[in-house]
């Protein structure tokens, strides 16, 4: 545990004084908002019925396609326009608190939101054959969470809100601000894959995370294949036939036991909708085949999980499911309750579940010397929550 702490003074840190951080103005942003609602507020400034859908599709492009900060460089919407807007509405992202940069590269923001609160998102780069720079964007969809997972920093958090469509898309938009990733039709994405599994619980926020990933996979903005978006959820079983049903992106189960006993314990959430309801809805999810597998999380606890019986059950659970198996080992944290398996006990795992024709790669950790690999997130919101 205190590795992982002592690490972090040899990160590089930008931390923004008390000046530099300004909340997200109070005028309300159109990030996030659908073409009806941007309809609707386009009539409120007196826009003709005849132009508004062509006002929305100006107003969608410059957001989304161009990733404009503002309503000054819409050059298209006319003078007056442009000044009405600037008067009553914005297009504000999150404000960055703080950012840290991992010796491996690996970037975590602290983000503050227009009432204080705090959220935390991680850039994971990477590079493909030809050296050509690409990545993955790990974003938060609750301030704190409720499901008081045993090996998450998160989940030592209270739960204090759910996000917005206009806060998890704006943390998407303000990566590629920091990145320099506009527009969306230049041929090469620095963040070429999504996956919403930051602070928080996505499927206790399912309708404010579709309508967020539904602009985000829009083909005349951001157009981000729905198979670059990974939404990863501790079980909530009711809403996962839905998630499949009318998002169609990759599903994450963080399953990270094979007994209910055990995982009772590690994602309480178990004793609402146990191991084998869990099981059958992702047997039942509508968008996972061959081509498209469900990758199941599976954090490696010393003398917790991770014995060679636990191996053989998991083989036993996901027998006719298409199926990936994801090992990681564990990422500790100041007061963590738990220890990470051995090199070796890992390795016997995954060569058991590769023997019985499952793919189980074992993760590297990222970002650990800056608290930002997978289990690590934690903002201070708890002092907002504690205060109310």
């Amino acid at each position: 545990m205190t590795d992982a702490v002592n690490m972090a003074t040899d990160a590089a840190v930008d931390v923004a004084t008390a000046d530099e951080v300004k909340l997200a103005t109070p005028a309300p942003s159109l990030v996030g908002l659908t073409r009806p609602e941007l309809s609707a507020v386009v009539a409120g400034l007196e826009v003709p019925e005849r132009q508004r859908n062509m006002r929305v599709g100006q107003l969608w492009r410059w957001m989304y396609n161009r990733g404009a900060t503002g309503f000054e460089e819409m050059s298209d919407l006319g003078k007056e326009l442009r000044h009405r807007l600037c008067e009553s509405h914005s297009v504000a992202r999150p404000a960055i608190a703080t950012t840290q940069r991992s010796t491996d590269g690996t970037i975590k923001w602290l983000l503050r939101l227009s009432d204080g609160n705090e959220i935390e998102m991680v850039y994971i780069p990477d590079q493909d054959r030809d050296g050509k720079d690409y990545g993955a964007l790990c974003m938060s969809s609750q301030v704190g969470c409720t499901l008081n997972c045993r090996f998450c920093h998160t989940g030592t958090m209270p739960m204090v809100r759910n996000l917005t469509p206009g806060e998890i898309l704006g943390q998407f938009m303000l990566a590629r601000d920091c990145l320099d990733d506009w527009p969306t039709d230049d041929g090469q994405r620095r963040i070429s894959t999504i996956v919403m599994m930051g602070m928080g619980e996505p499927l206790l926020n399912y309708d404010n995370v579709a309508q967020a990933l539904n602009i985000i996979m829009d083909n005349a903005g951001i157009a981000l294949s729905r198979r670059g978006i990974t939404l990863s959820t501790a079980g909530v079983v009711p809403a996962m036939e839905r998630c499949g049903r009318e998002l169609r992106v990759n599903l994450a189960v963080s399953l990270h036991a094979v007994r209910d006993e055990v995982r009772d314990i590690l994602v309480p959430l178990n004793r609402r909708y146990p191991i084998a309801e869990l099981m059958q809805a992702c047997r039942d999810y509508p968008s996972a085949n061959n081509a498209r597998r469900i990758t199941f999380e599976y954090v490696m606890l010393q003398e917790v999980n991770d014995s060679l019986e636990d191996a053989r059950e998991l083989v036993r659970l996901l027998a006719g499911l298409p199926a990936k198996i994801n090992l990681i080992p564990f990422n500790p944290w100041p007061g963590a309750p738990y220890e990470c398996s051995s090199n070796n006990r890992i390795h016997r795992f995954a060569k058991l579940l590769n023997d019985a024709g499952y793919s189980a790669p074992i993760r590297t950790p990222r970002g650990r010397d800056i608290m930002a690999a997978c289990g690590q997130l934690k903002s201070a919101s708890e002092k907002t929550a504690a205060r109310r």
